[in-house]
């Protein structure tokens, strides 16, 4: 990737001087990142193409072109996003020379060009002459600005990437509609439209949309929405954003909020709505957030529960939700440097996200629980009459077309620049291209914290190299040309500012122990139990790893965790160790407490293998909090 594939998409671009500022010309060149990206490029966009016209997608905006058209084909007025966030993705993977889905692209955005109304609407559902209801009719639930958004995004990918300006045009003439419309009041009830319209008007310099962009976050609380089937606060609507008191509602619905409200901050400035943000970000990541990043507690509503409410079993975390957090992550980091929206960014990105794809790239999981119990319905195959533990496809897809344009611009995220410096955000083998530095980084992170940063090209001044420390990292050591270099570590950042040239070699070691992670003890659903992590990885155990007894019964001590060892397994890195097997429970459902001592444990071994890898092997108990005799450190009594 060279200078010519102009910047990311998630970007601010009129920030004011010494603000962090994305790039564009990265690479990932290696590692489990690129295969990840291969996997995407050779398994999942094939398959999501195929889901996309088997399920009619493609065909919901063909027939508009006939004169008596087939029926629109789904249960949701949104199925045209899976078609731009299809796109999008696209638009990264034929920006960088991989033409295998040209054919769909064009005739997707062919289709879009002749579908679309004079007026400049566009949506495959309400513009279906039998449609139940008409264009804008119910803003609550009709998603048509939601659309908008993702089409918006699609097109400004194809732009920047492509140079291919045809849905930049459809893009434009739906958003000047829009413009027209809402410039003095409504609001969407599904959040997305703000992150694009702020990402348009950085493309185009058109400040209306900037300007509808911060109406739309202002107007929510404001009681311009009709409320059905679910309360305002599944919206955030029961009261303005600025006086949200906690993260709450649809959490796919807050995350795309939160992210649009920095957008808006990115460009104007607006200081209290960043303190609002940061004040639900601090809140969310203390209270709420699940300890693979994964946002979202309650089935019945896609909701965030209460404070602390984070059962395993029932975790919902959708996989949507996890990109919404990075994509609120990002945003933050870029307004303010700091690291620990990084931190969480990566933890989502290899645990909450990473879990929502199969091994093979063509199934997908929707919801993303920590713990399956072995009675749990979902099954491996229909032979015994149950459903898959990930699925080819949903009656509502939006996680898999999300997964696809994620996973195709993933190298956005690898570094950033601010005056006079090139900041490392994620450690993975890349090229990175500045106006002013090139460097090449090889590492087998996550599996390995030795991170090697040649220096290919470097201006003749001194300049900085900034490397982000993880909050989980100590004991960091960094040299430069096989020298120790005594950095200073300031808020999760190493600053290495010198004149460099080319052939230098920073290298970073981040050791990589493992360690448990416990609750807090108002988190009821894990208390007397803790986690296993390493690097940024979250480790859980399925039944297949533990062959000598059931992983309800386990027992982890912090023996056991000291004493643990990695091995590798099919690329990844797994943790064995020795525990306790509790002896089997009583029958009873609550049983009198025993006041004598317990009956003994056994030992026996178990392997933990990385959370997002567990259900490829088939339908078998999985937890990754397990119990533990372990409580602040201390042996329980």
């Amino acid at each position: 990737m060279t200078s010519k594939q102009v910047r990311p998409l998630d970007g601010a671009v009129r920030t004011a001087a010494g603000a962090v500022r994305p790039l564009s010309g990265i690479r990932i060149t290696g590692g489990l990142l690129h295969d990840w990206q291969r996997r995407n490029s050779r398994a999942t966009i094939p398959h999501t193409i195929e889901q996309l016209r088997a399920a009619g997608n493609v065909a919901n905006l063909s027939r508009l072109l006939e004169d008596d058209p087939a029926p629109y084909r789904g249960r949701y007025p949104f199925l045209d996003t899976d078609l731009y966030k299809t796109l999008e993705g696209l638009a990264y993977e034929l920006g960088d020379g991989d033409t295998s889905a040209r054919e769909f692209f064009d005739e997707v955005v062919g289709l879009l060009e002749r579908v679309q109304a004079g007026d400049g609407y566009l949506n495959s559902f309400f513009q279906d002459p039998e449609a139940a209801k008409k264009p804008w009719e119910d803003l609550a639930w009709g998603h048509e600005l939601y659309n908008l958004g993702h089409l918006i995004q699609a097109a400004v990918a194809a732009n920047r990437r492509m140079g291919d300006d045809r849905l930049l045009r459809v893009a434009t003439r739906f958003a000047d509609l829009a413009a027209d419309r809402f410039g003095q009041s409504g609001v969407c009830g599904h959040p997305e439209v703000e992150m694009a319209l702020v990402e348009l008007y950085r493309e185009t310099g058109e400040r209306r949309y900037l300007t509808l962009a911060a109406a739309f976050v202002d107007r929510r609380g404001t009681g311009q929405m009709e409320h059905r089937i679910f309360p305002a606060e599944y919206f955030q609507d029961h009261v303005p954003l600025r006086e949200l008191p906690s993260v709450t509602g649809h959490a796919v619905r807050m995350a795309y909020l939160a992210a649009g409200a920095a957008d808006v901050f990115l460009e104007t400035g607006d200081r209290s709505l960043f303190e609002t943000l940061e004040r639900l970000w601090d809140d969310m990541v203390a209270t709420k957030l699940y300890v693979t990043g994964g946002l979202g507690s309650r089935h019945s509503d896609e909701a965030i529960g209460d404070r602390y409410e984070l059962p395993s079993e029932r975790a919902y975390t959708e996989t949507c939700a996890a990109i919404g957090v990075m994509q609120w992550a990002w945003r933050m980091f870029l307004a303010s440097g700091a690291a620990k929206y990084l931190d969480v960014f990566e933890r989502v990105l290899y645990n909450a996200y990473a879990v929502g794809l199969s091994a093979e790239g063509t199934a997908f999981f929707y919801d993303n629980p920590l713990q399956r119990r072995p009675d749990h319905a979902q099954r491996s195959g229909s032979e015994d009459g149950g459903e898959p533990l990930r699925r080819a496809w949903f009656t509502c897809p939006c996680c898999p077309p999300n997964i696809v344009r994620w996973m195709a611009q993933l190298a956005d995220y690898v570094a950033a620049e601010r005056d006079g410096a090139v900041l490392i955000t994620t450690y993975t083998q890349a090229e990175i291209r500045t106006a002013e530095l090139d460097l090449a980084m090889e590492t087998a992170y996550p599996w390995d914290g030795d991170v090697r940063i040649a220096v290919e090209r470097a201006p003749e001044g001194p300049y900085g190299l900034v490397l982000r420390v993880p909050g989980w990292a100590g004991n960091v050591t960094v040299t430069v040309n096989g020298e120790p270099c005594r950095a200073p570590e300031s808020g999760g950042w190493l600053t290495l500012h010198r004149t460099w040239s080319p052939g230098d070699e920073v290298r970073l070691t981040l050791p990589m122990p493992v360690r448990a992670h416990g609750s807090h003890p108002h988190l009821d659903a894990t208390r007397g139990a803790l986690s296993l992590a390493r690097g940024p990885i979250v480790y859980c155990v399925e039944q297949h790893d533990s062959p000598q007894a059931p992983v309800d019964d386990l027992l982890v001590g912090a023996h056991d965790v000291v004493n643990a060892h990695t091995e590798r397994r099919d690329e990844a890195v797994v943790l064995r160790l020795e525990a306790d097997a509790a002896p089997p429970p009583s029958a009873e459902l609550y049983p009198e407490l025993p006041l004598h001592e317990a009956l003994p444990e056994t030992r026996v071994v178990a392997t933990f293998v990385p959370y997002f890898l567990w259900g490829n092997r088939g339908p078998q108990a999985m937890r990754v909090w397990v119990r533990t005799p372990w409580t602040n450190g201390k042996k329980a009594s």
